[in-house]
This record gives C-alpha cells, sequence and structure tokens, in this order.
C-alpha cells in the first residue's frame, strides 16, 4: 500500500469517525437538565442484578465487552514491552549491586506493605460493593508487592516475585474473562451476559451473578500485568548491562 493510500485511508477513517461523534453528541441530553436517562437507567439495571456498586455494573455488566476490550489493551501493552525489553544478544546479566536504604524508609516500607496488600485485595474483592474494583484493587496489589523493594531492594523483590507465576497469571485472567463470555454462549444467551448465575442478596459478596466473577478475573490480570510490566524495566534498569565481560556491573547506564 502506497502512501498516498494510506492517507486516504486515514482521512476516510477520521470523517467517519468526526461524523458518529457528532451524531452522538446533538442527541445527548442537555449538561446540568433535570432527565439524566443513563444513569437512572444504569441504577435501575444494577438494582435489578443486586450490585450495590452501580459503576461496577456498568463496567462488568452493562458494558462488559468495553471492559474486555481495556484489559486486551494491558494484556497487549505487557506482551509487548516483554518482547520489545528481551535480553539481547549483545546484553548481558549481572547481578545487582547492594544499594543502601534508609532505616526510616525501610521500616516505613515494611510496616506498610501487608497493609497495602490487604487494602488491595479488598478492594477487588469488594468491587461490586463498594467504590474500586478489579483494576483499582490489582494497581494497589501490585503496588504492595514492589515496596518490598523500595525498602530492602531488588534481591529481595526477586526473592517473592516468581515471574513464571505473574506472566501466568497475566494470561489466567484475561483467559477467565473470556470464558465467563463462552459460558453464557453455551449457556444459550449472549457474550458476558449476567445470567449465568443467581444474583444472590443485595449488598452482599456473592451478589451481582457475574460480576463478582468477571472483576475477580480482570484483579488477577491487572495485579500480574503491571508486576510483569514493571519487572521489565527494572531488570533493565538493575541488571542488563551492554558492558564488556569482566568490566560490566550492575546499575542504571
Amino acid at each position: 500500500m502506497s502512501g498516498r493510500v494510506r492517507r486516504w485511508v486515514l482521512v476516510l477513517g477520521a470523517l467517519g469517525l468526526a461524523a458518529l461523534f457528532v451524531g452522538a453528541a446533538l442527541r445527548l441530553p442537555a449538561f446540568g437538565g433535570e432527565r439524566h436517562p443513563y444513569g437512572e437507567r444504569a441504577t435501575a439495571a444494577a438494582l435489578a442484578r443486586r450490585t450495590a456498586n452501580a459503576v461496577s455494573s456498568v463496567t462488568f455488566d452493562q458494558r462488559a465487552f468495553d471492559t474486555l476490550g481495556e484489559e486486551s489493551i494491558l494484556f497487549a501493552a505487557v506482551l509487548g514491552t516483554v518482547v520489545l525489553l528481551r535480553q539481547a544478544r549483545d546484553e548481558d546479566r549481572a547481578p545487582p549491586g547492594l544499594a543502601g536504604v534508609d532505616p526510616w524508609v525501610r521500616r516505613y516500607a515494611l510496616a506498610l506493605l501487608p497493609v497495602v496488600l490487604v487494602v488491595g485485595l479488598y478492594v477487588v474483592a469488594h468491587g461490586q460493593l463498594s467504590p474500586g474494583g478489579g483494576f483499582q484493587g490489582g494497581v494497589v496489589v501490585a503496588t504492595a508487592v514492589h515496596l518490598l523493594y523500595a525498602g530492602v531492594g531488588y534481591r529481595a523483590l526477586e526473592r517473592i516475585r516468581p515471574m513464571g507465576l505473574y506472566e501466568a497469571g497475566d494470561a489466567v485472567g484475561e483467559a477467565a474473562y473470556l470464558l465467563v463470555g463462552v459460558a453464557g454462549l453455551l449457556g444459550g444467551t449472549a457474550f458476558l451476559a449476567n445470567t449465568l448465575l443467581p444474583y444472590g442478596t443485595f449488598n452482599t459478596l456473592a451478589s451481582g451473578g457475574t460480576v463478582p466473577l468477571l472483576n475477580l478475573a480482570v484483579g488477577i490480570e491487572v495485579a500480574s500485568a503491571v508486576v510483569v510490566l514493571l519487572s521489565r524495566f527494572l531488570d533493565q534498569t538493575v541488571e542488563i548491562t551492554d558492558e564488556a565481560p569482566g568490566t560490566r556491573r550492575a546499575g542504571p547506564r
């Protein structure tokens, strides 16, 4: 495809997108008015499926297919980073040097680590009940893991960070979301339709039908993806070096 054809494809695509955007914007209700049709419908749907957090109901029920796209973008970004930052032939891996950590930083990080980890798991587990969910909680869980790096050092982080497990967790979270959707098709309903499980009792952990399952799948995928992503950048900074053997040293290049 020539450059001129590519430009025409870009122009036509941009014009089509602009037309759809303008058409959608013209039909929006007036800002600040008394009518809130989208909020009212979203809240009614959340209550009908006994999901206390209306935002999670929108994310994992009413717009579950959109959330699959967002999760897949993160999955693809991490996969691309792993491929791009893999160890090249002209690079070597050196053991990380010992970095001095201020005692107060060490105490603060180690004291905060279990608290942040519990908070992250709580946010994931209660995503259908209170603000938060798999995306937010997954990032918090990954942050808790890396507090060990801030408080102790890279070697301590490596001991509790089996990369194979986190890479598998990234794939499992993505696959689990897809499988819930496929299960809906096999059950005779639409892809990702919230009809597989009973809706349970309102405002309990088992409420919301498939919302807790999708929320958990996203939490596993996001937490694992962030750990894998940060590990590749840390490897480049701490371990990977292009110096000649015998003169190599760990540390930033």
